[in-house]
């Protein structure tokens, strides 16, 4: 992943270095096997720890000869360690090392996603308590509907987020596996009893069953995962730039003293954080499909998916932890303008009273056809400029035979729309004041 949208320590558990430590990492747990049940010497054990340091300029350089990762890893560390290192690798093949070790690192990059997650959870909590009465007008189809409340706005997006936690920890859970199982599965050089001892020294499970390569199921789980993440922050950062329009200017991303929004427009506030995640989600939502695309290997393994996930699992992780740390942001220090969300419930002049005026007329008596007929008349008229929704509904026989003027007034109050907010924060575990 570019630097632009990388950062440490995520970005480092994706270097080559970090890569490498981690195949080290393996291989000696299964050195220290073989210690305990007598294959290895101890003076060699003690060797291998002490010798046993990364090269990645002379595993790169090997590499371009022998045209092979895994060999000039361990031919690297021949040459450090020495004539002890004819016990490294010892009954393994390349996916052991290589399967087992990229678990481990996904492991270590689910955490910080999981950080990223739980950090963005506790500002969508926090923005739904504090504007739990804030009204503001609800749109369906981009079009004024009914009034709603900033913090129900804000409490959608705090259970999804929830639920991506949910979601993480699953992925994880399921990544959270190693083979030491050889060529084809069978563990025929190493038993099992050596890859549960070395997955428990690796603070893994072993999987109960494994070709040459850990089922890549697995790994879609994860990387789908990513990119669900990726769109809920989408979606948030969609609405706040459809909400920070001049024309609507209800939210605003953060926007910094010294910030320039145009080359050209001294006066522009553009959205253009949002929008950068908009188009990062996309990148995350198409790093999925190789993922998927990756179960399918000939038989008992082919390589076809490692050269994917060589880019896609990286770019990922970093993506996603840098989106994660770029919303969070962005939701701290959110601009909510409430005088303007007041202001723009009135913008159609009543209209967005049409069900209460529906439901009323219902209850008087009215068939729902008639009531709809009245009430969508009236609202027709004050769309094409006539009075306001109060005024043309008086026009209405069925309304004016059962309302005055003052009734309606009185019936076009925000408030009953805020009855049930505490009820559904205390749906969510939310308990209001």
């Amino acid at each position: 992943m570019i630097e632009r949208y990388a950062l440490s320590p995520m970005k480092d558990l994706w270097s080559e270095e970090a890569k490498f430590d981690s195949w080290l990492e393996v291989e000696l747990a299964v050195c220290d096997y073989w210690a305990s049940v007598g294959r290895i010497p101890a003076e060699d054990l003690e060797t291998i720890h002490q010798r046993a340091k990364i090269d990645v300029p002379r595993i790169e350089a090997i590499e371009e000869e022998v045209r092979h990762d895994v060999i000039a890893f361990t031919t690297q560390l021949a040459e450090k360690i020495g004539p002890s290192s004819r016990f490294v690798h010892m009954g393994l093949t390349s996916s052991d090392v290589v399967d087992t070790a990229l678990a481990l690192r996904v492991k270590r990059a689910g955490a910080l996603i999981l950080n990223g997650l739980e950090r963005v959870h506790a500002v969508l909590s926090n923005l739904a308590v504090k504007h739990a009465y804030t009204v503001m007008m609800g749109r369906t189809h981009g079009m004024h509907a009914e009034p709603t409340t900033m913090g129900l706005k804000a409490l959608v997006w705090r259970e999804e987020f929830g639920r991506h936690l949910h979601r993480m920890r699953e992925a994880i859970e399921e990544m959270n596996v190693g083979k030491i199982s050889g060529a084809v599965g069978t563990c025929a050089h190493t038993g099992i009893e050596l890859e549960e001892a070395v997955m428990a020294e690796l603070g893994l499970k072993a999987a109960p069953v494994s070709t040459q390569v850990l089922q890549r199921d697995r790994h879609a789980h994860f990387m789908t995962t990513l990119a669900l993440i990726g769109a809920s922050i989408e979606k948030i950062a969609t609405e706040i730039r459809n909400l920070q329009r001049p024309e609507v200017r209800e939210l605003e991303e953060p926007f910094r003293k010294g910030q320039k929004g145009s080359s050209a427009m001294p006066h522009k506030r553009n959205p253009v954080q949002c929008e950068q995640l908009t188009g990062l989600a996309r990148v995350l939502r198409g790093n999925a499909i190789p993922a998927m695309e990756n179960v399918a290997l000939w038989s008992e393994r082919d390589i076809s998916h490692s050269s994917t996930e060589r880019v896609v699992l990286a770019d990922s992780c970093i993506l996603a932890d840098y989106m994660l740390h770029k919303i969070a942001g962005i939701l701290e220090r959110l601009t909510v303008n409430e005088e303007r969300m007041r202001a723009n419930l009135n913008v159609t002049r009543g209209l967005i009273f049409s069900q209460k005026m529906l439901l009323y007329l219902v209850d008087q008596g009215l068939t729902r056809e008639d009531a709809y007929a009245a009430v969508q008349g009236a609202a027709m008229r004050t769309w094409h400029g006539g009075e306001d929704f109060a005024g043309e509904l008086l026009k209405e026989a069925a309304v004016a035979e059962r309302l005055t003027r003052e009734d309606l007034e009185k019936a076009f109050d925000v408030q009953p729309y805020l009855g049930q907010v505490k009820a559904i924060f205390r749906r969510c575990g939310i308990e209001l004041e």
